[in-house]
């Protein structure tokens, strides 16, 4: 005899219903959303819904304007294939966005990911991997430099999902060469779903939009020639027909929409400059380097990668004379063993690696790969010494100076505007970022002793300082056996400093690579002490503070050397062009878009830097810069980009209202599943009285809340993929029990809530029955949960009704009893009418998938046409108005070359009637084909499992 409030039956129901795949619009994600350590908004939820909603698509768009979360909506969508069970995923990224997706994916969905490039899957062959792109134990992260390099290996595994972000980089593929890397990574991933994310599918015409389609679907839209055809003139009507064609593969929200909806507030951000004058020794070693790093017989520098190493050069020699000293210092050394400068030589500059491989990706003889050159035979001992000399002069210079006028500047200013942050209601804190390690130190120093003592902490791609290690030890052991520990050193060192940052330190001092992936929602003071040239890094700076959940507007601070003009027009390009310091969140996003490489942008600044002595002239380069990077898009053509790829306004807006409530009702009836499980299978468990979603077992305390779980050390109890994962141990343990027939009281007085329709069964008693639907089509498997119960007297329980039964507590009065033989039919009737009633619904959901691509290729024939048709049309006008011509000339010569003329193209005219006809037969014989395809992925197989029958009586105590 068992006692129990929730009982072994109970858990077997909960069981089945938290791994079930639904029909219902919202259950495809309810694994997913409830497993997620993340603030998850309707528009969201949406998205991931549009591109998991038919088991037939080839791929989407997914374009919401900039800080809306394609990221969160990508991840959504690969942590459900992950809980499916769909192991080959294959994520692909611009270089310096790898380990920020790594991040994301394990710290908000706990998704194992590991990130290829050369060097790892050399390392991994050599450990024994024999199919490190395919091993399926994790989701694969790769630049598109490096995935078009491996597009052999790509080509050979048969990927489930494969998401592009950044995708605008494919936009030009329709006229890219066959070799390119748009092209070569199009034809390896042809047969794969695929997930596009961009802000900015289309920037100047709209080919570019047929471009990224073409990516997911060749068959889309006939051919480009159809394509150009119908939509080329942009006019109205063919605006709304290409609206109303997107609407199945690509979706967009915009900002506007969400705020309407009452979803997300934005605050603005503001800039604010530090001005100073260098000291003149400073200016001094400044221009000595400078004229150094541009001539282009230096030997140190080499000639692997030479302008790479030059940008990085200049971003030390930049930063601090503190950072160029130690690096003339490795450069001596270096000379003096006959070798050039090294990778490891500009590790002061973190995440060398990523910006060698963003600019392999975007120029691949910037490669860093070889290793470091001896000193030609035929450079002279003299030259060689001369050069040694030199740096060793310039070491010195940097050495001798104590102080910076920037890092003055700083200690200066940072007080006054912290302040006017308090006054605004935000937190006395500030996030300084610099590129270099050594300028770090340097700064933390300068802040101790000048008022900021014990406030400091620093964040970078080691942190192996003694005050990091206490931070982390104290950290760990705050944590110890909580889920906030996530086993990664680096990651845990992150979380500790940021948690310091967040809870009693004033100042965080981060380089570039210290700082992907965090989040500083909590401060609203950046201060850029050293200003990338690249706008991309630059907003993703800002976006660290400047994103959902900011309180007040964010306030980003520039230093401005006044004596160094190139900085001043580097600084104002950043502002001017790319709107990156002022206005609304994401206000940058049509420009940024608008490049294909931030790497453009560096390039570029360098050869000025490089090039340019006077101030004329560097107004002149930056002026036609200006001019070159005239990529902001009009007004109209935003409005009329929009207006083709969001729907209107109003209409979003109540969708994302109602989805809201769909979403919280869909997560609570989830949540609330996971705990009654709870509550059926650990019955040493103590739920707190005051608080229904949290319960203590062993010493440790569990709650379905994640951000609480993580602030307060417990555990996020969840459904997961990790070892030993509690909710994952209590849903097999109850699918593994084998449970008799047996006598359940369930006593309704002992339930929480208000179940109504249940108040009618009080005093009753029956028969009920659980079993498992499950509908297999080789596109897709959904399975549904069949709650069947009578009563005594014969009469079926509703099937809503019947489920809520499984909310109430009940006690087990006997056990391993025998139905009765009319009880039996009675109930299999009631069983079998819900099987039929679910098996009609999940055919009538494949039947709309079917008609969906039914359509689809109608519209595809009618594509063929169009082409053929229109040159068909242009051929006979030409023909028309030779004979037109012909008959107004007097020359008997003209008019026989004339008619010859018309002839010819009505002939040609002809020869194309005849190719369509061919072509539109060929079409039709694909199409038939293709339909035949579909129609057996989706041919559905209905098996039932019954999982427990008891007898039930309702009582009210």
């Amino acid at each position: 005899m068992v006692h129990s409030s929730y009982t072994p039956y109970h858990a077997k129901y909960f069981a089945h219903f938290l791994t079930r795949e639904g029909l219902g619009e919202n259950e495809g994600l309810s694994q997913s959303l409830s497993a997620a350590r993340v603030d998850l908004n309707p528009h969201q939820v949406d998205a991931a819904l549009f591109a998991l909603r038919s088991p037939l698509s080839r791929g989407v768009i997914l374009a919401d304007e900039v800080g809306l979360g394609k990221t969160i909506e990508a991840a959504l969508v690969i942590s459900q294939r992950w809980w499916e069970r769909q192991r080959k995923l294959l994520l692909i990224c611009p270089a310096s966005l790898r380990k920020q997706w790594a991040t994301e994916l394990w710290e908000k969905f706990s998704l194992p990911s590991r990130i290829l490039d050369a060097k790892r899957v050399k390392e991994l062959r050599k450990e024994g991997a024999t199919d490190p792109f395919g091993s399926g134990d994790a989701i694969i992260i790769m630049s598109y430099e490096y995935a078009a390099r491996a597009v052999a290996e790509l080509r050979g595994i048969r990927w489930e999902l494969v998401v592009f972000d950044e995708a605008h980089k494919l936009r030009n593929v329709y006229r890219a060469a066959a070799n390119s890397r748009a092209a070569v990574l199009k034809t390896a991933l042809a047969d794969s779903q695929k997930i596009l994310l961009t802000a900015t599918p289309l920037q100047n015409n709209l080919m570019e939009l047929y471009g990224l389609i073409s990516v997911i679907d060749d068959k889309y839209f006939g051919s480009e020639a159809a394509f150009r055809a119908e939509f080329a003139k942009a006019d109205r009507s063919d605006l709304l027909r290409l609206g109303s064609r997107l609407e199945p593969i690509c979706k967009r929200t915009l900002r506007r929409q969400v705020q309407k909806a009452g979803l997300i507030n934005y605050t603005d951000r503001n800039l604010k400059t530090f001005n100073f004058e260098p000291h003149q020794l400073e200016v001094d070693l400044y221009e000595k380097m400078s004229d150094y790093l541009s001539n282009p017989n230096t030997v140190g520098i080499g000639q692997n990668g030479r302008h790479l190493v030059t940008l990085v050069m200049r971003k030390i020699l930049g930063s601090s004379s503190f950072a160029i000293a130690a690096t003339l210092e490795k450069m001596v050394r270096r000379l003096e063993s006959r070798l050039t400068v090294a990778e490891d030589d500009l590790g002061d500059i973190e995440g060398m690696s990523e910006t060698a491989a963003e600019w392999e990706e975007d120029a691949p003889d910037s490669s860093l790969e070889a290793e470091a050159e001896a000193v030609a035979d035929k450079i002279e001992l003299e030259t060689l010494k001369g050069e040694i000399e030199t740096l060793r002069r310039y070491r010195d210079l940097a050495s001798s100076i104590s102080t910076n006028a920037k890092g003055t500047a700083l200690l200066n200013n940072l007080s006054n505007v912290m302040d006017v942050i308090v006054a605004k209601g935000g937190q006395r804190k500030a996030v300084i970022f610099t590129e270099s390690v050594r300028t770090q130190t340097y700064l933390r120093e300068l802040l101790e002793q000048n008022g900021c003592a014990g406030e400091t902490v620093v964040l970078n791609g080691s942190n192996g300082d003694p005050r990091s290690q206490e931070l982390y030890k104290e950290w760990f052991e705050r944590h110890k056996g909580t889920d906030v520990i996530s086993g990664s050193k680096s990651a845990d060192m992150k979380a500790a400093i940021v948690d310091a940052f967040k809870r009693n330190k004033a100042i965080l001092i981060a380089t570039e690579s210290g700082a992907e992936g965090i989040n500083l929602q909590f401060c609203s003071l950046l201060i850029n002490y050293d200003l990338p040239w690249n706008p991309q890094r630059v907003e993703q700076r800002i976006g660290r503070c400047h994103r959902y959940g900011q309180k007040i507007d964010v306030t980003v601070v520039n230093f401005l050397n006044t004596r160094n003009h190139a900085e001043a027009r580097i600084a104002q390009l950043l502002a001017s062009k790319f709107q990156l310091f002022e206005g609304v969140f994401g206000s940058s996003d049509d420009v940024l878009g608008a490049i294909e490489s931030g790497v453009d942008i560096e390039k570029r600044i360098l050869q000025i830097v490089q090039s340019c002595r006077t101030n004329d002239e560097i107004d002149a380069a930056f002026n036609q810069l200006q001019v070159d990077l005239d990529v902001q898009i009009s007004e109209a053509k935003k409005q009329a980009r929009d207006q083709l790829l969001a729907q209107m306004d109003d209409k979003v807006v109540q969708q994302l209202k109602l989805h809201k409530t769909h979403i919280v009702q869909s997560l609570d009836e989830f949540k609330q599943a996971l705990l009654m499980l709870a509550r059926a299978g650990l019955p040493d468990a103590r739920f707190h009285p005051d608080h229904v979603e949290r319960f203590d077992l062993h010493d440790k305390t569990y709650t379905t809340e994640w951000p609480i779980a993580d602030e307060s050390g417990w555990h996020f109890y969840r459904l997961g993929d990790e070892h030993g994962n509690l909710a994952n141990r209590l849903v097999q343990a109850a699918k593994n029990r084998d449970l008799p027939t047996a006598v359940l009281n369930f006593d309704i007085s002992r339930y929480g809530g208000v179940l109504s329709d249940l108040n009618a069964y009080i005093g009753s008693g029956g028969w009920m029955k659980l079993s498992r639907l499950k509908l297999v089509t080789p596109a897709k498997v959904y399975d549904e949960l069949i709650v069947s119960a009578i009563k005594d007297d014969g009469s079926a329980l509703d099937p809503e009704t019947s489920q809520r039964f499984m909310k109430v507590p009940a006690t087990v009065v006997e056990l391993a009893i025998v139905q009765d033989a009319l009880s039996v039919v009675a109930l299999s009737a009631v069983t079998e009418n819900q099987r039929t009633s679910l098996v009609a619904k999940a055919q009538e959901n494949l039947g709309a998938f079917l008609e969906e691509e039914e359509r689809r290729l109608e519209l595809w024939y009618e594509d063929a046409k169009v082409s053929y048709e229109g040159e068909i049309k242009a051929l006979n006008k030409e023909a028309n108005e030779k004979e037109k011509l012909s008959r107004a000339v007097n020359s008997l010569e003209q008019k026989v070359e004339l008619k010859r003329e018309a002839k010819a193209l009505k002939a040609k005219a002809d020869e194309l009637h005849h190719q369509l006809y061919q072509h539109l037969r060929e079409i039709d014989s694909q199409r038939s084909d293709m339909l035949d395809r579909i129609e057996e992925q989706l041919k559905l197989t209905p098996t039932l499992d019954d999982l427990f029958t008891v007898r039930w009586t309702l009582v009210k105590t």
